[in-house]
């Protein structure tokens, strides 16, 4: 999730999906790429972030 820094009450879903990566793999790489998130989007602040499998018939566009 993350907000506006300028007006935290509006906030969007932002996804990074990756393929082929284990739950820890992604709870131990998520912060790095967050970071780097964050640098190129100075005008949003992340306030949540989980790690989940896609479900069948979803996929990366």
């Amino acid at each position: 999730m993350a907000c506006l820094s300028s007006a935290p009450d509006q906030c969007q879903k932002r996804s990074l999906l990756y393929n082929d990566v284990t739950p820890m793999a992604c709870m131990m790489g998520a912060q790095p790429e967050l970071a780097k998130w964050t640098e190129t989007h100075p005008r949003y602040l992340v306030t949540g972030w989980k790690c989940q499998t896609l479900r069948p018939g979803e996929k990366d566009v």
